[in-house]
């Protein structure tokens, strides 16, 4: 693509022509093999998610998030959308659409609380490309992870999960009394043709074993897609 130039020689964005701004994502169930994001019903939701998150008995998944950890059952119930293990059928695991500008196409996934019963399990893997996969089919053009820029687990998931390092904030909130710098990762539309077939590659059931453990990593499949996203 040649790069534009006003009449002053000024170079100029990338003009959009048919840009629309996407709707707001609704409260519906997107559902996956390995599991369904179910719209939080407390009733149904809350008691599950409380006693997996208490199978972290050192507390360490609350370290880097600004709610929690919660005392009591009846002071845990204010979240947005839980995570419900098919094998189970049991609510295991959080996170949220949130900072949702569709004038700008851009959204966020955040408020990520997975419990000991699916971290590390492909349902944790597949919940975040369902979630990718809605927001790009919406319309929106942009797709963000923020994390504490200490969180060294998170920053790992987001750069296999395809999301591109853009810097940290520095001194950006205050959280739990305490100074928090925010690293910034994102997806963009232009890549996702390329990182959904990587998703889907590594999904499929021939990917695992019998013993279900992966033949082909995520990361070497994403890093290949923005790779080949970046050469197109």
């Amino acid at each position: 693509m040649t790069q534009q130039t006003n009449a002053l020689g000024q170079l100029l964005d990338t003009p959009l022509p048919d840009w629309k701004a996407p709707p707001l994502p609704q409260r519906e169930t997107l559902a996956g093999r390995w599991c369904s994001l179910e719209p939080l019903d407390p009733d149904r939701h809350a008691q599950q998610l409380y006693e997996a998150n208490a199978l972290d008995a050192e507390g360490r998944n609350w370290t880097y998030l600004p709610y929690g950890p919660y005392d009591s059952f009846d002071s845990y119930r204010a979240w947005v959308e839980s995570i419900v293990d098919l094998a189970t059928q049991r609510a295991v695991g959080v996170a949220s659409f949130m900072r949702i500008d569709p004038r700008q196409g851009s959204i966020e996934v955040g408020g990520l609380n997975f419990s000991p019963l699916l971290q590390q399990r492909p349902a944790a893997t597949e919940a975040m490309f369902l979630m990718m996969r809605h927001a790009f089919a919406l319309g929106y053009r942009r797709y963000e992870w923020k994390c504490n820029a200490l969180n060294a687990p998170s920053r790992t998931a987001a750069l296999r999960l395809g999301f591109s390092f853009e810097g940290v904030f520095r001194q950006a909130t205050v959280v739990k009394g305490r100074n928090r710098d925010t690293a910034w990762y994102s997806v963009i539309d232009r890549e996702w043709p390329a990182l959904e077939q990587a998703f889907t590659r590594w999904l499929a059931p021939d990917n695992f074993d019998a013993q279900g453990r992966q033949r082909l990593r995520l990361a070497e499949l994403t890093t290949a897609a923005l790779k080949a996203s970046a050469a197109g």
